[in-house]
């Protein structure tokens, strides 16, 4: 990939930053751990709920074509998903496609088929069904040892990052609310409300364009170690960041909340600070596109990639 010049403000030199809080006192070992992102806006409630209901029209009503296969064979199958419509409306689809189309080199009737991989309502693209419980069996342990390399499109806004790579590591789980948040690295096998822990949570940013212009390659890569709230401090007008991440754990929400935490929340994504309108428009979703899966295929021992169409708002600036 060329990049073209960039303003002056994305020039920079820095290597590494690590967020660091005070040492726990005797006192405080006793509390649950404190969550380092915000709850969620009063304005999420209303406008999740709306969201919902308009997915579950949609999924009443959603089957799958032909067009919506990216690759099968006896053992996989996997499609694009649209945003707003539920996984398990496309796992409820699976039998209807292949016994009305020759795609299916088995009848449907002797599968058993499960998701593979799980995406948020509104994140679109590779979603993977296998047709047994062996193979099933098979790939969610190639998820669970992170055997299975995943890549995401998100189209983001929020403050020009001076990164052209960074890692970030935080602890996940869930709040005395339920919500999921981004934990301390410190607190990460703490115990939480209800009898959770807190897991690590990692993830590889790549910034593609600001602004839909293609990113200076002289910016830095930096690591990010969470150990306290974001000290990211908005200056001048938002900008449009599409990034693409690679992430290193496979947690609920995960790049949401990492977005969140740099300061580039995903547009559209209300649960986590990312905007409702702009630039006149309003969205009905979040932007995150779940562009590629690659895996040993779990019987034959073969490379597989499986690739997604990008949608259209993910194409500006590449």
């Amino acid at each position: 990939m060329s990049f073209g010049s960039a303003p002056s403000y994305l020039t920079t030199t820095t290597t590494t930053t690590v967020y660091r809080s005070p040492l726990m006192t005797q006192c405080d070992l006793g509390k649950y751990p404190v969550p380092l992102s915000p709850p969620f806006p009063q304005i999420s409630k209303d406008i999740e709920v709306n969201r919902a209901m308009s997915a579950s029209s949609k999924s009443s009503l959603f089957s799958l074509g032909t067009t919506d296969v990216l690759h099968e064979d006896d053992w996989l199958i996997a499609f694009n998903k649209p945003q707003g419509v539920y996984c398990d409306t496309i796992l409820a689809s699976v039998p209807k496609l292949l016994n009305h189309c020759s795609h299916g080199s088995i009848h449907s009737k002797k599968m058993e088929f499960h998701l593979a991989n799980r995406l948020d309502r509104d994140t679109s693209g590779v979603i993977l069904v296998t047709k047994s419980h062996k193979v099933a069996a098979k790939l969610v342990k190639a998820f669970t040892d992170h055997k299975v390399r995943k890549t995401y499109i998100a189209l983001c806004v929020g403050q020009a990052p001076v990164w052209k790579k960074v890692t970030i590591k935080s602890g996940h789980g869930r709040s005395k609310f339920g919500a999921w948040r981004v934990y301390a690295t410190k607190d990460v096998g703490r115990t939480l409300p209800g009898g959770s822990s807190v897991r690590e949570m990692e993830t590889l940013f790549e910034v593609l364009s600001i602004n839909g212009e293609q990113c200076n390659q002289e910016l830095s890569e930096i690591d990010i170690v969470v150990e306290d709230k974001s000290s990211i401090e908005f200056e001048g007008n938002k900008v449009e960041v599409l990034v693409r991440a690679y992430p290193r754990s496979g947690r609920t929400h995960q790049i949401r909340l990492h977005c969140q935490y740099l300061g580039i929340s995903v547009r559209g994504d209300v649960k986590y600070e990312g905007v409702y309108e702009w630039n006149g428009r309003v969205y009905d979703g979040h932007q995150l596109h779940a562009e590629s899966l690659s895996f040993e295929h779990p019987v034959t021992g073969s490379p597989i990639v499986i690739n997604a169409p990008l949608p259209s708002w993910a194409t500006r600036g590449l």
